[in-house]
């Protein structure tokens, strides 16, 4: 299985958690999408910084595009957005929208009714 399919079962995931199975709705949210953006520009600088630099390299035979393990990947194109892998964005958006969900979830359930930090007083 490739990195572009697993990203997009990861996301088609995610989405149905979402919507169906939590159904907490965050993609319905102006306020998501609105965030969405913001991380994701930070997503950019990361992950561009990083794979520019060679310093997470990815094999080529599992992502779209070419082989850049010796050479620094094009800035766009050739299955890149800002020197990452475009299956980047399909990792990072399903591991926002499930961690916004279940934590929406888990409030909407009141496990802990009182917050605690450190060890739970008796």
């Amino acid at each position: 299985m490739t990195y572009i399919q697993i990203g997009i079962i990861y996301c088609l995931a995610a989405v149905l958690t979402d919507l169906y199975i939590l159904r907490t709705r965050v993609l319905k949210l102006r306020m998501f999408w609105l965030s969405y953006l913001i991380m994701l520009f930070f997503q950019f600088i990361t992950n561009g910084i990083l794979t520019k630099l060679l310093i997470v390299r990815y094999n080529d035979f599992a992502i779209i595009g070419g082989d850049y393990t010796t050479k620094t990947p094009p800035l766009i194109g050739d299955g890149r957005l800002f020197y990452a892998p475009v299956e980047d964005v399909f990792f990072g958006f399903s591991m926002i929208v499930f961690s916004i969900s279940i934590w929406i979830w888990l409030g909407k359930k009141n496990i802990q009714r009182k917050p605690y930090s450190g060890s739970i007083p008796k």
